[in-house]
């Protein structure tokens, strides 16, 4: 059994793993979420073009400083996130669990 250094590094050596059967596409893009000990972030990726169809987070000015429980706040982002990638014309997605 191998131990990683630190909390970071087995976050990028778990992404890359996962990467590596992964791909959003135009018609499919690729949903990554990540979370911090604070706040969590959402964003939908076009890996073909390389671009960022939607995103959203906590850290954000309009849900930060909410007295919501965590569970609500990402609950929230998720709404967020699925608000804005609708209107940018995105029906579906591929959920990279990194």
């Amino acid at each position: 059994m191998t131990h990683v250094a630190s909390r970071s590094a087995a976050r990028q050596k778990r992404h890359h793993s996962i990467r590596l059967h992964l791909a959003g596409t135009g018609a499919r893009p690729r949903l990554a979420v990540f979370r911090s000990l604070n706040h969590i972030y959402a964003q939908v990726i076009d890996d073909a073009a390389g671009v960022t169809l939607a995103a959203a987070s906590t850290a954000e000015k309009e849900l930060r400083g909410s007295k919501s429980t965590k569970t609500e706040e990402a609950a929230a982002v998720g709404r967020l996130v699925a608000e804005r990638a609708k209107s940018a014309g995105v029906e579906r997605v591929v959920f990279d669990r990194a």
